[in-house]
């Protein structure tokens, strides 16, 4: 390690290695496996997924400070990213809200309609939702 990082980066670093180190144990386990939950795989996939997007971001981020890019188009690129895993999201709710073997409680279904509604009121002020404003309709 070069002497001047700081502790944080330091934690994360090693943090990162160690976890790093334990996605290669699972995927060594995985190719043996004969009985794994689908559901569980899948969200270890997506978990797996969102974590990588957001590390090639932030590692883009990084370089863009060093060599004087525009950190704006990350921070553009992980919005973006952040709307797909919301879209995901809401089609998986979307599913659950049809199987009726789930039980939301009514407190969790009004609070998320409530941010739907921000959501909804915010995206019409948004930067170039009128020219999206068709495609949603």
């Amino acid at each position: 390690m070069l002497g001047f990082e700081d502790e944080e980066t330091v934690s994360i670093s090693v943090r990162l290695q160690k976890v790093t180190d334990e996605i290669k144990k699972i995927r060594d386990s995985l190719s043996l496996a004969k009985d794994v939950d689908p559901s569980i795989l899948t969200d270890f996939r997506d978990a797996v997924n969102r974590v990588r997007n957001t590390a090639w971001a932030v590692e883009q981020y990084l370089n863009s400070k060093t060599i004087e890019g525009d950190p704006q188009i990350v921070l553009t690129l992980l919005a973006g990213e952040r709307v797909r895993i919301a879209y995901k999201l809401c089609k998986l709710i979307q599913a659950d809200l049809e199987n009726p073997e789930i039980h939301f409680q009514t407190g969790q279904l009004l609070q998320f309609r409530n941010a739907l509604n921000d959501l909804e009121r915010d995206l019409g002020g948004a930067p170039g939702a009128s020219s999206t404003a068709h495609h949603l309709s």
